[in-house]
């Protein structure tokens, strides 16, 4: 994943500054004192004269107060132009921008001059604003008041610089730019590291494409994500799970075209005689459903090579392209079957032996044919698929159409699946007995607990099934499963065999 609500902040932090040098402020504040001063000497005692002295910005004006020479000594004059002098400091303090004020050095100096010479009379302005000397601003990150020193402004609030830290790293943010997710702000690289997609290929940075947006692959079931450019350029895709060689992980060169993953390799069959205890435990799966096949049909496992020569010798049936993977013969053929399992060299298989097998035609299956070295409950699903083929096959369903008996086929395959990734799923035909459930378990309990690499494996295999997009396998399996669950199974098969449909 991300945080959500993610805002790009491409303009600048606002900042300011406090104060400029004590000196400098000092400098001007006594030029004013001795401006003051002079404009007294020179202004005279005139009792009619009543000047507009200017506070502050241009509109605050105030009327100075009347009063004569001989109403005041000296001293109360020079009083009253110190307080004066310290009010016109004040309100011309109070134009500044809001960035800006001076230091408390200032105001203690005037506070000074005012407890040495303390007015006898109230000031010319008294409703000009009292400056604060700790001003109003609190940091949005220490909660403290921020006194002195460079602060920047975003969020609605102000912060010390060394306050204002990414959410990822906890480092100050310098930069003008930074990411916001929520109200947490992030280094753009920091941002880019926790949210940005990577390609779980190459590890890489997933790029963007024209339009600037972040465009990628992913798979459906593992949620794999990749860079669309791996599509196209050789990456090594395992035959078995669909999931994309990661560059960090070689896959297992099978030899025929195909790679295999490592987790799929744990669990693989290899050859023939491997894959018997298996087809017998099926083929129990079916008896106990009432569905017993009444003749010993031959299985196989073969080479990718010797399953598409088969499929051409083949008369009837549809194959699932462009990846075959198991074949119901009922023509008599020669087919190189695997007599003895390769072992792993290096990223690949050797020292496998093979061994070529007259099948004769003995009734209306001549053979079952698997892909050798797929995990064992792929290869048993296709057992399952390539079984309910016969069964049909030798019950006399003929000329069905591909959806229905594709599609019946895979609704055995899926049912047995279900029985070895959900034990505990209570998945069997209205027809079946307790002899079936009997044989379904102590089967199980021979082959004990599975791992969870294999549990994964089996719901990927069923997740394939009831996603396949083709009309034939995809779109029978859906109507056939609707069907079986509103009827049964034995209900639906007996319709088929009238109608050669599915019951509605």
């Amino acid at each position: 994943m991300a945080p959500s609500g993610v805002n790009q902040l491409s303009h600048p932090c606002v900042y300011g500054e406090f104060v400029s040098s004590y000196a400098e402020r000092k400098s001007r504040f006594m030029k004013w004192l001795s401006k003051l001063f002079r404009s007294g000497n020179n202004r005279g005692g005139t009792a009619g004269n009543r000047n507009h002295q200017l506070i502050g910005d241009e509109n605050m004006v105030w009327r100075a107060p009347f009063r004569s020479v001989d109403e005041r000594s000296r001293t109360q004059k020079e009083k009253e132009e110190l307080d004066h002098a310290i009010a016109l400091s004040l309100a011309e303090d109070s134009k500044r921008p809001s960035g800006y004020r001076w230091q408390d050095k200032d105001n203690e100096l005037a506070r000074s001059l005012q407890d040495k010479n303390p007015p006898i009379y109230p000031p010319y302005a008294p409703s000009v604003p009292q400056y604060n000397p700790y001003g109003t601003r609190i940091c949005g990150g220490c909660q403290q008041d921020i006194r002195y020193g460079n602060y920047l402004g975003c969020m609605g609030t102000f912060f010390h610089p060394q306050c204002f830290c990414c959410r990822s790293c906890g480092r100050p943010i310098v930069e003008n730019e930074f990411s916001l997710s929520g109200r947490d702000p992030y280094h753009k690289s920091c941002f880019k590291e926790l949210a940005h997609p990577k390609c779980e290929v190459c590890h890489q940075f997933i790029p963007t494409n024209r339009a600037g947006l972040i465009e990628y692959r992913c798979h459906p079931f593992w949620s794999q994500k990749y860079c669309p450019s791996h599509e196209h350029d050789n990456t090594a895709r395992c035959c078995s799970c669909e999931r994309l060689e990661s560059w960090d992980a070689r896959y297992i060169s099978v030899g025929d075209g195909r790679s295999l993953c490592f987790e799929c390799m744990e669990s693989a069959i290899m050859d023939t005689g491997d894959c018997q205890p298996l087809y017998h435990a099926i083929r129990d799966y079916y008896e106990g459903m009432n569905m017993k096949l009444d003749q010993q049909i031959p299985m196989l496992l073969v080479e990718r090579q010797a399953l598409n020569e088969a499929i051409v010798g083949e008369k009837n049936g549809l194959h699932h392209m462009p990846e075959t993977r198991g074949l119901c013969l009922s023509e008599e053929q020669t087919v190189t079957s695997i007599l003895k399992r390769p072992r792993i060299g290096g990223h690949q298989l050797i020292g496998m032996r093979t061994q070529p097998q007259k099948l004769t035609r003995r009734c209306e299956v001549t053979a079952i044919l698997v892909l050798y070295s797929l995990p064992r409950l792929l290869t048993g699903a296709i057992l399952a698929h390539e079984l309910m083929h016969g069964w049909l096959r030798l019950k006399g369903y003929r000329n069905l159409n591909p959806e229905v008996e594709e599609g019946i086929c895979q609704v055995l395959s899926y049912m047995w699946l279900e029985t070895e990734v959900m034990p505990g799923f209570k998945n069997m035909p209205s027809t079946s007995t307790s002899a079936a459930s009997s044989s379904t378990s102590s089967s199980s309990s021979k082959k004990g607990g599975k791992s969870n690499v294999e549990q994964k494996l089996g719901e990927f295999f069923m997740h394939q099934i009831a996603n396949d997009s083709s009309p034939a396998y995809g779109g029978g399996f859906r109507a056939a499963n609707a069907a079986v669950n509103k009827y049964g199974l034995r209900r639906t098969l007996d319709h088929i065999r009238l109608t050669g449909n599915f019951p509605l």
